[in-house]
């Protein structure tokens, strides 16, 4: 795993996450994205949900990791079966979180979860790097059937960039 690559990735989406904020006003925020059922505001909250919920994913791989792969095959599969109740929870937690929380406390969010990715990343080992669990692919598309601790600390800026396609800024989020 290149490190230093990852590091960057983190900044870069913190630095895109505060200028697509400071760029939009209140209407921006409200106005519906495209591809998704939420407004802007939800979305961006989704989309700094793909990192909050990474500290959850890398506790999950360490113990997975650990365990015949057996163990965390017929996890991913019980969660597969659960997509529909899942894609509900994905949904509403997004509609609810943004339209809860506003832009400022979403951007201290994103920079507190960013700088302790920053230090857990920095404190893995090689070997905690490449263990690695088995995932439910049904529920997200960066999902690989089965990712490395490496993999998942990529997860939630491949999940950013997609979905920062989809914001419907008047400010360009590209």
């Amino acid at each position: 795993m290149d490190r230093a690559r990852t590091h960057d990735e983190l900044e870069q989406a913190r630095d895109d996450f505060h200028r697509l904020v400071a760029g939009a006003d209140e209407a921006d925020l409200r106005r519906p994205s495209n591809g998704t059922r939420w407004n802007n505001r939800q979305l961006l909250f989704h989309m700094l949900l793909g990192y909050l919920i990474i500290r959850s994913l890398l506790r999950l791989v360490r113990v997975f990791g650990r365990l015949p792969q057996g163990f965390s095959l017929a996890y991913a599969r019980l969660l597969n079966a659960g997509t529909g109740l899942f894609d509900a929870v994905n949904f509403l937690g997004s509609y609810l979180g943004g339209n809860t929380l506003g832009p400022d406390r979403m951007e201290a969010m994103f920079d507190h979860v960013i700088a302790k990715l920053h230090q857990r990343l920095d404190a893995e080992t090689e070997a905690d790097l490449a263990r690695g669990m088995h995932y439910p692919t049904r529920w997200d598309p960066f999902f690989k059937d089965y990712m490395t601790l490496a993999d998942v600390y990529r997860f939630p800026t491949q999940h950013f960039e997609f979905h920062r396609r989809q914001l419907t800024l008047t400010t360009p989020s590209d």
